[in-house]
């Protein structure tokens, strides 16, 4: 076995935001309901003994949604690994798809005055990560390839067991290399591996092969590209 295939990925989508439930893409980087925070809030009891306890590495995109449901869901995770010097790893990178302003981050500068998100390390969040634009343009090419670049990112990384916090569309583009529209509920982690290594990976796609479903604390709720097409 590949030291690739003994890597353990847990990909969690983040728990229910405002969007989710009204349904108003208009909302501008959109946080976590009342629901939502108590959505990671049981995300945190059910892998606190478990992901928690063995992950060496704690990735999360860069908007409110997925920053809320990393510091609520992972408590514990974060804690340990600030401890060790390994702070959480803020990507732009792992942005949602769409450039509906649901999906669109915050100036830097504005997550840095919130209290909620303090000690946190935004440098990665440069003045273009929320442009919409070149790497993060809202195009099947550009997000097929910012998939491919977080793929690979996480293969090449030293750590084995490493939590990615993210979005729907963008999991799906992870996963399956394009949007398929496969369920992905609010706060639901799915541990996956790598097919091959580097070595041997003659498309360098870094495709992941599914390992078991972790935990799930909420529903399917539709993410912006299932309202705005009715998928």
């Amino acid at each position: 076995m590949s030291k690739a295939a003994e890597k353990r990925i847990y990909l969690t989508r983040h728990a229910e935001a405002e969007h989710n439930v009204t349904e108003d893409w208009t909302i501008r980087d959109a946080p976590l309901t009342a629901r939502g925070r108590e959505q990671a809030a049981a995300l945190n009891e059910a892998t606190k003994d478990t992901v928690q306890a063995t992950a060496d590495l704690l990735v999360t995109s860069g908007l409110k949604r997925t920053l809320q449901t990393t510091i609520l869901g992972f408590p514990a995770l974060r804690k340990r690994l600030e401890a060790e010097g390994k702070p959480v790893v803020v990507l732009p990178q792992l942005q949602e798809v769409n450039d509906l302003p649901c999906d669109t981050g915050s100036d830097r500068e504005v997550l840095e005055a919130d209290p909620e998100f303090a000690g946190l390390d935004l440098s990665s969040l440069t003045p273009d990560w929320n442009s919409k634009q070149g790497f993060y343009a809202a195009t099947e090419t550009a997000i097929r390839a910012r998939a491919r670049w977080m793929r690979r990112w996480l293969r090449a990384r030293p750590e084995q067991r490493i939590v990615v916090v993210s979005h729907g569309d963008f999991l799906r583009y992870i996963t399956k290399g394009e949007n398929n529209h496969e369920a992905w509920a609010n706060v639901e982690m799915r541990e996956y591996t790598f097919a091959v290594g580097e070595d041997g990976d003659k498309d360098e796609e870094a495709w992941l092969v599914p390992v078991k479903s972790v935990v799930q604390e909420g529903e399917d709720e539709p993410t912006s590209s299932e309202q705005v097409s009715g998928a």
